[in-house]
């Protein structure tokens, strides 16, 4: 009788699917679009699921826009991250928002900052969707609050902190984890270099601490 039922079980396990993958969509600017290539931080994302035995476990979508600020990630919400239904959703912006203040003359105002990025998490929540919000982390590497935007990044990424806590939201701290290792290894108060090309875009060190910091977030 055990001989014909493991017989009868045989073609009924060749018909269960395979779990799901959950789908991971990465909403940011240039520094996610610059994320997805090789050597970036989302293929390294993949690398460290793989070693975890959990490769086939995501499927890993990046979202990112050069020059984008919070309002543009509001604007293209429906077709790039809404409309794809993802499982899993970090959002990575307030560099331009802060940047371009100074550099272009525009930005986002701190309280328009804070209504943009509500309105983003609440429509992505309503679709089922995990979200992680990321505070931004450098413009320019200096210690000490010495780079021109640091007070104004600061006060965003600290919104972003206690928006997270209120919400319950995972968060990703890179503003925390970029300035306390410039503290560690940027001796000679270099403005860039450390974790970053341009003071802003991320080198292979600033791919991996950020590919690391994420991964634990999204593993979790």
């Amino acid at each position: 009788m055990k001989k014909y039922l493991f017989l009868f079980l045989i073609p009924m396990l060749a018909f269960i699917a395979p779990a799901k993958k959950k789908k991971v969509i990465f909403f940011g600017d240039s520094i996610t679009q610059a994320g997805i290539r090789p050597g970036g931080y989302i293929p390294r994302i993949d690398t460290l699921a793989q070693k975890a035995g959990r490769g086939q476990d995501f499927d890993w979508i990046g979202a990112g826009v050069s020059g984008n600020k919070v309002y543009d990630l509001y604007l293209r919400l429906e077709e790039d991250v809404l409309d794809k239904k993802p499982d899993i959703v970090l959002i990575y912006i307030g560099v331009n928002d802060v940047w371009h203040k100074d550099k272009r003359g525009t930005g986002t105002d701190f309280d328009k900052f804070g209504k943009f990025y509500e309105a983003l998490v609440r429509k992505i929540r309503g679709i089922g969707a995990k979200v992680i919000v990321c505070t931004p982390a450098v413009i320019g590497e200096k210690k000490d609050n010495a780079n021109p935007q640091d007070k104004d990044l600061n006060e965003y990424s600290q919104w972003i902190r206690d928006f997270a806590a209120r919400e319950k939201l995972q968060l990703v701290d890179l503003r925390s984890i970029f300035t306390q290792y410039d503290q560690s290894n940027n001796p000679q108060n270099l403005e860039k270099g450390i974790l970053t090309n341009d003071g802003v875009h991320l080198n292979d060190i600033g791919n991996q601490k950020v590919a690391e910091a994420m991964w634990k977030a999204i593993s979790e």
